[in-house]
């Protein structure tokens, strides 16, 4: 009646489960039919007593069968019409998607290379943790994370950023989606509308629409965001990546901050300051944050580990002005911080090391030189043909075109076909809409031999 195979991955319990299952659904076994003792079913099927009792325990836990004292084991009573519309169908092939599909060349603009990755230090601070702070694994972490963390932060952040702030100030976060989501809960009441840049980038825009907020995207010139467009509208609250603007790379200069910085003066008006790419400057030093401007206005300071370090340890952080604590302190006392207490912890050893720095500094150079690579292959395969926009910082460039495609979707799709990944510039517009003549070339995951010939292949597709 049953078949067990010991070659299958499936435990023999399990299986055996499974099969009286699908007969008790099925109506091959009626109600209250009464099964075989687990002594003789062991012996049919010439397996363990354990086997058979783990099998009938799991049916009578889900109520498949139900037991009589002195009699043994009975199919429960199942309505067979409902049963059969619920019926479980076992896929016959392996349906689990692919986390990401394989491209010779990734110009995905948020990838990073495994080489730089400090894994036999992280991998050191982790176990170090475990050894000496095993006690502590068994409560909750600090509710704005670990203090160490943030005094490590505040610390580097002054140095670094300019940023001008108290370990109290700072909220240990698990990315930036969930950052922006308490800051849409601290200006819920008090602001309708947020101003975002456009083009600019989608995740903002996504967080505070889900969160009933009205969305007024703003132009971008090369001075950023244009303040002008911005004062001519209601909205209260403006979300702006100053240093290195995504995705064009423009930076705001201190004249237009400085006004940014005026307007929120007016009202109960909020700037949320994402600090992107700010380590990954390659010509000159990193520029300073806007909160460093002005460190007691409405400014809230975002920053991240995920685009110089790991995106996968979900580790960010933000600096909020003091004006919000009572009201952060007042919505989210009862909540716990969402990053691992191990990984705050292996954080804090890392920075108090001096790795964190060595490693910023490492990173810098070691995307430097594929910064580079990629600008000599644009001009060596492009020549007057396209320019570059944004250079000089972050992870990817803009390429202008000199002409415009005439389909940009069905371009990267032909691009796909020759093993290029490219993401559609006009999704970082709120339109969608675009004049179509920029892509959009990240080089953070290519080998750097790879980028000439991703860079060369490219070209052939738009001569």
């Amino acid at each position: 009646m049953f078949n067990l195979n010991n070659k299958d991955a499936t435990p023999l319990y399990r299986q055996l489960f499974l099969q009286i299952r699908d007969q008790i659904i099925s109506g091959e076994l009626p109600a209250h039919f009464k099964l075989p003792s687990i002594r003789a079913m062991a012996v049919e099927l010439a397996t363990s007593r354990n086997t058979v009792e783990g099998a009938f325990q799991e049916l009578c836990a889900e109520g498949y069968i139900y037991s009589k004292s002195r009699s043994g084991y009975f199919v429960s009573y199942i309505d067979q019409e409902l049963a059969s519309s619920s019926r479980v169908i076992h896929p016959q092939q392996d349906l689990h998607p692919k986390l990401a599909e394989r491209y010779k060349y990734d110009f995905h603009p948020a990838r990073l290379d495994p080489e730089v990755f400090p894994a036999s230090l992280w991998r050191r601070c982790l176990i170090d943790c475990l050894r000496s702070d095993a006690g502590d694994f068994s409560q909750y972490s600090e509710p704005q994370g670990e203090w160490g963390l943030r005094c490590n932060l505040q610390f580097y952040l002054e140095r670094s950023r300019g940023v001008h702030c108290t370990p109290d100030q700072i909220v240990v976060c698990s990315g930036l989606q969930q950052s922006l989501t308490i800051v849409a809960q601290l200006a819920r009441g008090r602001h309708e509308s947020v101003a975002i840049e456009n083009p600019g980038y989608h995740l903002p825009r996504e967080v505070f629409h889900n969160n009933g907020f009205n969305i007024t995207p703003i132009d971008v010139g090369i001075g950023g965001l244009n303040l002008s467009t911005l004062k001519s509208t209601s909205s209260t609250v403006v979300y702006i990546t100053p240093s290195h603007q995504m995705p064009l790379g423009y930076v705001m200069p201190v004249a237009n901050r400085l006004e940014l910085i005026s307007w929120s003066k007016t009202g109960e008006r909020l700037i949320i300051e994402d600090d992107y790419d700010s380590e990954l400057r390659y010509i000159g030093r990193p520029i300073s944050s806007l909160q460093g401007l002005c460190s007691d206005g409405n400014i809230i300071y975002q920053g991240t580990f995920s685009k110089v370090f790991s995106p996968a340890l979900r580790l960010s952080y933000m600096v909020l002005p003091k004006s919000l604590l009572n009201d952060y302190h007042r919505l989210f006392q009862g909540h716990f911080c969402q990053v691992p207490l191990l990984i705050q912890r292996a954080m804090i050893n890392f920075m108090e090391r001096g790795h964190w720095e060595q490693h910023i500094r490492r990173s810098r150079n070691f995307y430097k030189k594929k910064h580079e690579i990629m600008l000599q292959s644009i001009g060596e395969y492009f020549g007057r043909k396209a320019k570059v926009i944004g250079q000089g910082a972050g992870l990817h460039i803009i390429l202008e075109l000199a002409e415009s495609l005439n389909d940009e979707l069905a371009f990267v799709e032909r691009a796909k076909q020759k093993g290029l990944r490219l993401l559609p510039f006009s999704e970082f517009y709120v339109s969608s809409q675009t004049e179509g003549n920029k892509l959009m070339l990240g080089f953070g995951g290519m080998k750097i031999n790879d980028i000439p010939e991703g860079i060369e292949t490219l070209a052939t597709l738009i001569h």
